[in-house]
């Protein structure tokens, strides 16, 4: 038998909704979610903090803006090449066994950022950065989705995406303020440790194990490591599996002969939503006006209003910050909704994102600027962040939980190349040809693509969730979630 995480005790069994909320304590659960939120935050100081260390680290090798601009290229980069091998890594080794090696792997490279002796040397640590960031968002979603009941994921899974717009806050603030009182070195590094300590502590987290992916309706009982040994014995799900398919019950996909899923069968399940697919659209194209405001923001402050760089970044920086509040109070509001009905809690992001564009082209495209101008591309850092938890936790939902990381893996491939990639650059080229606030004015645009993107996943959410979880959750009194997250 294979040893867990968790001193030694087994792996915890989902429930007909894919979680494990029932066998944990309230208190266990969220201790949990804050510690992947923790190291949720380091993650996101560490990718950004080398943006204060810019004008340090040109004095000292003589690199050009195209230079030090890669060094946070080659992060979304890496990360968009292996998110998918990494979460699926995650479904098959274990959620928290990824979370401990991932976590470790970008606070090393943190620390070999701070000792680097040239470019070259700085730009593999980084690039190590990203790979190490690329396997945490899935399975650290994939965890948290377990831990929670199903009504509770958009919220909790927006407090963990807001980690991100924090973090980016955090790291640019304290970095700017490290990096003058301690050098550039000690700045590039300072996470690193406490990174590396929170993720060690999750080896003492218990990870879950789920039903197979080959069959559906809950028949078959293998998942990334706890009854693989069972299956390679003939006494576990194999035998499950061969039943239920011989009962006639439709199957999803195939498994190896070792028990667990297949690509093939874990590329069909990926597809096989509607409402995943429209999901995975409407995020990238959220994030393509989010990266833009996140890019441009502080050097469209700085030349129409002639702020000074520190200026401009503390007033874009309450953009960001408004978009970490509009994550976690629309993903909960997204729930509420969705307990009247499921279809809501992608007509929520819906809604907003069509909202968002509207601020945000009377911001840019009818005032100019002043006061009414700022105070709307503030409010609008409220609904343009809603869809950062709601997207991922609509995929888990439709998707069966034996993938769920390897299905939000998907989800930040499809957002780090046709979001996070497209917006910086498209809005650059855009403001070289017509300048940078008539660019900015068009790429909310892309919010109005999200919106019918999320209107077009809520159509069959319905109907996928049914075909997951075998007809649908079932209605819940409010205040249920107390009992079931008691011990």
């Amino acid at each position: 038998m294979r040893s867990w995480p968790g001193n030694g005790e087994p792996p915890l069994v989902l429930d007909a909704s894919g979680s494990v909320a029932h066998l944990v304590s309230r208190r266990y659960a969220w201790g949990v979610a804050l510690t992947v939120v923790a190291l949720a935050m380091t993650d996101y100081i560490d990718r950004q903090i080398v943006v204060s260390t810019f004008p340090y680290l040109k004095r000292a090798w003589g690199l050009s803006d195209t230079a030090l601009g890669a060094l946070v290229t080659t992060v979304s980069v890496t990360i968009a090449v292996f998110a998918l091998p990494a979460a699926r890594l995650a479904d098959r080794w274990g959620r928290v066994r990824t979370i401990a090696a991932m976590g470790s792997a970008w606070s090393l490279a943190a620390l070999a950022c701070a000792v680097s002796g040239n470019y070259a040397q700085l730009f593999a640590a980084r690039s190590l950065l990203g790979v190490g960031e690329a396997g945490y968002g899935p399975a650290g979603a994939a965890l948290l989705s377990g831990y929670f009941p199903q009504r509770l994921r958009a919220t909790v899974l927006s407090v963990f995406q807001a980690a991100g717009p924090l973090g980016s806050v955090l790291g640019v603030v304290l970095g700017g303020v490290m990096a003058g009182q301690f050098g550039w070195r000690v700045t590039l590094g300072a996470f690193g440790v406490p990174g590396l300590l929170l993720a060690l502590v999750f080896l003492k987290v218990r990870d879950y194990r789920a039903t197979a992916v080959s069959c559906a309706g809950g028949a078959g009982t293998a998942d990334s490591d706890a009854d693989w040994d069972a299956a390679a014995s003939g006494t576990g799900s194999d035998a499950d599996c061969d039943a239920a398919s011989d009962a006639g019950e439709g199957l999803t996909g195939h498994r190896a002969s070792s028990g667990r899923p297949d690509l093939a069968a874990t590329v069909r399940e990926l597809f096989r939503s509607r409402t995943a697919v429209w999901c995975y659209l409407g995020g990238a194209l959220n994030l393509v006006v989010l990266s833009t405001l996140y890019t441009w923001l502080p050097s469209y402050l700085g030349r129409a209003y002639g702020l000074s760089s520190a200026q401009a970044g503390m007033k874009a920086a309450l953009f960001i910050l408004a978009g970490f509040l509009g994550a976690i109070l629309f993903g909960h509001l997204a729930d509420r909704c969705a307990a009247v009905r499921p279809r809501h809690r992608l007509m929520v992001p819906a809604v907003l994102a069509a909202g968002a564009w509207g601020l945000l082209f009377t911001a840019f495209g009818v005032l100019g600027p002043g006061g009414g101008q700022y105070a709307l591309i503030v409010v609008a850092g409220l609904p343009v962040a809603a869809a950062l938890g709601t997207a991922p936790a609509a995929v888990i939902d439709v998707v069966h939980p034996s993938v769920r990381a390897t299905a939000v893996g998907m989800t930040a491939l499809v957002q780090n190349l046709f979001g996070l990639a497209v917006g910086p650059l498209l809005t650059g080229l855009l403001s070289d040809a017509f300048g940078l606030r008539t660019a900015l004015a068009v790429m909310p645009l892309f919010c109005l693509a999200a919106a019918a993107a999320f209107r077009l996943g809520s159509r069959s959410y319905e109907k996928d969730l049914a075909a997951v979880s075998g007809g649908g959750p079932e209605p819940i009194p409010p205040g249920t979630h107390e009992r079931e997250l008691s011990t």
